[in-house]
């Protein structure tokens, strides 16, 4: 790397003089449609590009400039104990972040700075993003040695002894998803995120557009315009039109899913390393994230509605080092079961087998929930009928409403009875299971040795009842088993403790 000072790992370092050039065009990306609206909302644009070019290029050797500063300003350095990064044009802004709070490193490259070549390198704390330490940017070759010297010193070695590519020469593929896979993959991803778009964009340009699309009788005008007219169209017309509506909003849902998820996972490769589980993921943004096995804390397998009658999972793990994007990392996006057994053994967990032993939540949980979700209708129902009375409405006219509401009890206590007959959880030595769900089972495996905390939560009907929640602390991500009754609860808090206070974390 370019060093401020030399080459010696306890002097200041700078990043690439590329970042500065990156870092501009990133902000130029981000404040160059917004100025362009606001040039066409102040009625600036009706001058021509002779106004428009000038205060671009202005925007644009600003932002140069500014990020020139800031890289100048940017220096960090690798100490024997911590750390240290400061940043800042007018106001300096100094950072020290201790080894042993550092949980992992992990590379990322954007669409943009990897056309320069460049890599930008995040110090994971475990705060979920709002405590990292980022560099940027660097080379690929300077960041792997950056992100080795600083696991050797993690790990108390001397800096410079980790050799990334004998790692990489040991490593074994766990799961790789192909072209195909990931084409199948993303037909199940369906999204309508690009009708937000479309719409906030519509919002942004209204001004530019010859009508008013959120005006029905605009729509009716422009029909009439041209010879067509909705009102003279009949029955079997407003329902072909009706049917290519959703027809179209489907096929723009399959499209919007499936471009992101190709953009988020192409070449997906997930590989079992002697530092952890390596993840390399992304098209236009390239994510390299190195999950430590001792720092995961649970597992999460999830299915869908849909890709469950094809047999189709996603397993994800909620680490210490967990991804500041997500509630947890996803290490098998779209496998089957065999796939997905051979990466959770290589976590060092294990799936629960026939012989586990499941319990219920007690029925009691289920039966107050679903009395509970009765409180809102009944008081509807009331309003509706106290109206009726008042406004002179025979018995006959209620009805309906009564109808409505026995349907919705009938609706709410089959799906307790069903919730009651699949919610599930398990104590196995030092793993915790929890399954929940019946449409769209959800699993999740827990190690009462990596937990940090465990705590029973009652309402007021719960300590009168005698059932409990129990919650389980993790860095990242949620943990519940709900509905047990008070002595298992209480069972199982003493347990889990025991495990928890045989292990000291903090030589880890």
């Amino acid at each position: 790397m370019s060093e401020a000072e030399g080459t010696a790992p306890e002097e200041w370092r700078r990043t690439s003089p590329l970042s500065f050039a990156v870092s501009a065009i990133l902000s130029l990306r981000s404040a160059g449609l917004p100025a362009l609206a606001a040039l066409i909302g102040t009625g600036a644009a009706r001058q021509g590009w002779t106004v428009i070019v000038p205060v671009l290029l202005a925007m644009g050797l600003l932002t140069a400039l500014i990020s020139f500063l800031a890289w100048r300003r940017f220096r960090y350095r690798i100490g024997e104990t911590d750390i240290r990064v400061e940043r800042g044009l007018f106001s300096r802004t100094a950072r020290s972040v201790p080894y042993e709070r550092i949980q992992d490193v992990s590379l990322e490259q954007a669409l943009v700075p990897r056309l320069f070549g460049m890599v930008e390198v995040k110090f994971e704390t475990g705060a979920g993003g709002k405590d990292e330490v980022r560099v940027r940017y660097v080379s690929s070759d300077e960041a792997e040695a950056l992100r080795e010297t600083v696991r050797a010193r993690i790990s108390g070695a001397a800096a410079g002894t980790a050799e990334p590519s004998a790692a990489e020469e040991t490593a074994a593929a766990l799961f790789v998803m192909d072209r195909k896979r990931l084409a199948m993959f993303g037909l199940f991803e369906f999204s309508l995120v690009a009708f937000a778009v479309l719409a906030g964009a519509a919002q942004q340009f209204d001004s530019l557009l010859p009508i008013d699309i959120w005006s029905y009788q605009a729509w009716v005008g422009l029909l009439g315009e041209r010879g067509h007219s909705l009102q003279g169209a009949g029955l079997a017309a407003q329902v072909i039109a009706a049917t290519l509506a959703i027809a179209t909003l489907s096929l723009v849902g399959l499209a919007t899913g499936f471009i992101r998820t190709v953009l988020r996972d192409y070449g997906f490769r997930l590989e079992d390393t002697p530092k952890g589980l390596r993840r390399r993921r992304g098209l236009l943004t390239r994510t390299d994230v190195i999950m430590p096995l001792p720092r995961i804390q649970a597992l999460k397998l999830r299915t869908g509605i849909v890709r469950r009658r094809f047999g189709w999972h996603e397993l994800g793990v909620v680490s210490l080092a967990q991804d500041a994007k997500e509630a947890n990392h996803i290490i098998v996006p779209f496998g089957k079961m065999d796939e997905i057994d051979a990466v959770v053994a290589a976590t060092g967990f294990a799936l629960p087998t026939a012989d586990t032993a499941w319990r219920r939540p007690c029925l009691r949980y289920q039966i107050d929930r679903a009395l509970l979700l009765l409180v809102p209708p009944c008081f509807a129902a009331l309003a509706v009928t106290s109206g009726g009375q008042r406004l002179g409405l025979g018995s006959q006219a209620m009805l309906p409403a009564v109808g409505a509401l026995l349907a919705l009890a009938a609706l709410i206590f089959v799906s307790a009875r069903f919730r009651w007959r699949h919610d599930r959880y398990a104590v196995e030595g030092v793993r915790i299971y929890v399954r929940r769900g019946w449409l769209a089972p959800r699993l999740d495996i827990a190690s009462a040795i990596r937990l940090q905390s465990v705590e029973i939560v009652q309402g007021p009907l719960a300590r009168r009842r005698s059932y409990a929640n129990l919650r389980f602390g993790l860095a990242g991500g949620t943990l519940e088993i709900v509905g047990a009754t008070l002595e298992d609860a209480r069972a199982i808090r003493a347990d889990v403790l025991s495990h928890i206070a045989r292990v000291d974390f903090s030589h880890s």
